[in-house]
C-alpha cells in the first residue's frame, strides 16, 4: 500500500483498529529489520500485543487519532524499545491534549493524541546505544538526618552520604543519582528541594486551565508533588531525579509519536538517508501544544542492584 492510501486509511480508521492492519503490520517489520537487521515479525507480535493491552485498557487512549497511533507504533520498531510491563518498563502509551490548529471562529482546535512515552529506564537503553553512559545505580532518597553532601573537587564531582538508621525523619531533602559514563568516569546527579519545588511550579503553569464555573484561570501542578503527606512522592522524585541526570549530555532522537520523559527536545530519527520509518505519513497538524503535564513515570521502579546497560539491538534481558 503506498503512503497516500494508507495516510487515507489512517484518517478514517479507529485508533484500535491501527495496529492489526495489514500495511501497518508489515510496515513495522520492514522497519525493525532494516534498523535492527532481524526479528521484526517476533517483535512485532509480541509489541502488537503489549500496545493493543493498553489501548483496551485505556478509554482516552481509544478516542486518540489513528495517526498519531501509527507513529507512536511505528516508533517501537525505529528505537528496539518495548513496552513490556514491570517495575522497569522502558516505556509507555499516555494519550496527551493538543493542539491542531484553529477553526473559522478563529478558536483554537484540540484533539487527542497517542504518545509513546519513554521511561527513565528506557532512556537509560538508548543513552548507553548513544555510547554515553555504562551503569546507572538506583536514585537515593536523602531524609533530613541523613548525613550528606555533595559538591566538586579537583574537577570532579562527589557525593558523601550515610543514611541514619534509623531513619529521625520522613522528611525528603534531596535525591542524587551515580552514573558511570562509558570510559568509566562517575557522574553525580543531585536534585534539592529547590529543585523539583521549581518544577512543580512549572508543572502549575504548564496544567493551567480555564475554570468556566468561576470565571478564573487556575494553575495546578501535577499530584505527585505533593503526595506523600504535603511533600513529593519518592517514586516520582527518583524518576525526577534521572530526568535531572541528563541535562548536560547531548540530545538523543526520538521518532513523531514519541515523547521523551527528559523533556530534551530531539530531531526526528535519520538512520539512513532517504529513510523514513513512517512510509510517508505526514504529521496531522502543528507541532502539538500539550494541555496536560502527565511527567509520570509508568512504573514505581527501585530495581535492587541499581541499572546495566548494553548497546544491543534489543531490549530482551537488557535490565
Amino acid at each position: 500500500m503506498g503512503a497516500i492510501n494508507l495516510a487515507k486509511e489512517l484518517q478514517d480508521m479507529k485508533a484500535a483498529d491501527v495496529v492489526r492492519h495489514d500495511a501497518v503490520r508489515n510496515q513495522f517489520i520492514n522497519v525493525y529489520n532494516s534498523i535492527w537487521k532481524e526479528g521484526g515479525e517476533q517483535a512485532y507480535e509480541r509489541e502488537a500485543i503489549y500496545f493493543n493491552r493498553q489501548m483496551r485498557d485505556n478509554a482516552v487512549l481509544r478516542s486518540c487519532t489513528a495517526t498519531s497511533v501509527f507513529f507512536s507504533f511505528i516508533d517501537l520498531a525505529v528505537r528496539g524499545l518495548s513496552l513490556a510491563p514491570g517495575s522497569q518498563a522502558l516505556c509507555y502509551l499516555i494519550p496527551r491534549s493538543c493542539k491542531a490548529g484553529v477553526d473559522a471562529q478563529g478558536k483554537d482546535v484540540w484533539e487527542r493524541v497517542c504518545n509513546l512515552t519513554i521511561s527513565g529506564y528506557g532512556e537509560l537503553v538508548m543513552r548507553a546505544r548513544a555510547g554515553q553512559i555504562r551503569h546507572a545505580d538506583n536514585p537515593v532518597i536523602v531524609y533530613e538526618g541523613d548525613r550528606f553532601e555533595y559538591g566538586e573537587q579537583d574537577g570532579r564531582k562527589f557525593v558523601n552520604y550515610v543514611c541514619a538508621v534509623p531513619r529521625k525523619s520522613c522528611k525528603i531533602v534531596a535525591c542524587f543519582i551515580r552514573i558511570t559514563r562509558a570510559d568509566g568516569s562517575t557522574d553525580y546527579s543531585v536534585m534539592t528541594e529547590t529543585d523539583w519545588v521549581r518544577l512543580q511550579n512549572y508543572s502549575a503553569k504548564n496544567n493551567r486551565y480555564f475554570d468556566k464555573t468561576h470565571g478564573q484561570w487556575v494553575e495546578k501542578a501535577n499530584s505527585l508533588y505533593t503526595a506523600d503527606e504535603g511533600g513529593i512522592d519518592p517514586g516520582f522524585l527518583m524518576a525526577k531525579c534521572i530526568k535531572h541526570a541528563f541535562r548536560t549530555y547531548p540530545k538523543i532522537n526520538i521518532g513523531k509519536g514519541t515523547v521523551l520523559e527528559s523533556d530534551l527536545a530531539a530531531e526526528n530519527p535519520a538512520e539512513a538517508p532517504g529513510f523514513d520509518p513512517y512510509a510517508g505519513v505526514a504529521d496531522e497538524g502543528d507541532a502539538p501544544g500539550t494541555q496536560e503535564e502527565n511527567d509520570t513515570f509508568a512504573p514505581d521502579a527501585k530495581p535492587e542492584g541499581g541499572v546495566t546497560v548494553t548497546s544491543g539491538g534489543t531490549d530482551d534481558g537488557v535490565f
